[in-house]
């Protein structure tokens, strides 16, 4: 019987190099791992080659698994293609992780952007700490985030820096004592640069209200509870006003950074739309 390299099989082959695993090719696929596996499997029949070789819970590609990717990827190239000539096939998803700091202003401009940028493509969006985007980029959960702080990564590129600003409620005044901070949870990048900005200054401040969430910040900040630093775009959030009193922080780098294996146009556009629209579209930020 003649045999057959079939589709399926083949893009779990793809994904697991992609991906740098089965699991985060399973994750990806929304397989269970043990499908992935069969999938390798079967392609190891066709082809009467072993293409994975596993120690433990590593595995690695043998050199017939490298020579069959190269096809792979060329008979997957061509079968979406094809589909796509007659509109039937799928978008791709691109799923963009980002803390909320910048979520509201900036992911709504970006997803227009990358609509024009990225054809055949949907942008999925997930929010959330920095640390645990970061274990989601290397569990292939997600293939983007935007993430504040300087890096030196190498799945990290620059994109510009975002402008910060105090805020606190009407009427607030410093208090002759510490300079009561509300913060994100550490670790924070926000809550970083706050605490440097006063005591570079030799302003003494100690924590009044932590949060884990945007919208905790801002109701403890809107309470009185002590002035938050944050960076809104240059929106004022409800219920604050800005606080003039305080130091001027040094603006936080933004970064996006990439999932192994992801294809490079995607990475490229997106970090090419995130620069255009912190320079052109937010006066307050500066571009990088």
């Amino acid at each position: 019987m003649e045999q057959v390299l079939d589709i399926v099989p083949l893009r779990s082959f793809v994904a697991v190099a992609d991906r740098g695993g089965f699991q985060r090719a399973a994750t990806h696929l929304h397989l269970s791992q043990a499908a992935v596996s069969q999938h390798v499997r079967r392609l190891e029949a066709a082809t009467g080659r072993q293409l994975v070789e596993r120690s433990g819970r590593r595995s690695r590609f043998t050199a017939d698994g490298d020579l069959l990717l190269g096809h792979a990827r060329r008979i997957l190239g061509v079968h979406d293609e094809a589909l796509r000539a007659f509109d039937v096939a799928d978008d791709e998803t691109v799923v963009i992780g980002s803390t909320e700091h910048a979520a509201a202003q900036l992911l709504p401009r970006l997803t227009a952007v990358l609509g024009t940028a990225l054809p055949g493509h949907r942008v999925r969006y997930r929010l959330d700490r920095g640390t645990a985007l970061r274990d989601a980029l290397g569990t292939g959960r997600i293939d983007l985030a935007l993430l504040l702080g300087a890096t030196d990564d190498p799945r990290a590129e620059p994109v510009g820096e975002l402008d910060l600003t105090w805020y606190c409620a009407p009427g607030w005044t410093r208090p002759d004592g510490p300079v009561p901070l509300v913060a994100f949870d550490n670790p924070c990048a926000l809550r970083t640069r706050a605490l440097e900005t006063l005591s570079a200054y030799g302003i003494p401040a100690s924590i009044g209200a932590e949060a884990n969430q945007l919208a905790g910040v801002h109701a403890a900040a809107a309470a009185g509870q002590g002035v938050a630093l944050l960076a809104t775009l240059g929106t004022t959030p409800e219920g604050l006003v800005e606080c003039d009193d305080l130091p001027p922080p040094e603006p936080l780098p933004l970064a996006c950074w990439r999932r192994h294996g992801l294809d490079s146009a995607v990475s490229g556009h997106a970090v090419g739309s995130l620069r255009r629209l912190l320079t052109t579209n937010h006066p307050l930020a500066r571009g990088a």
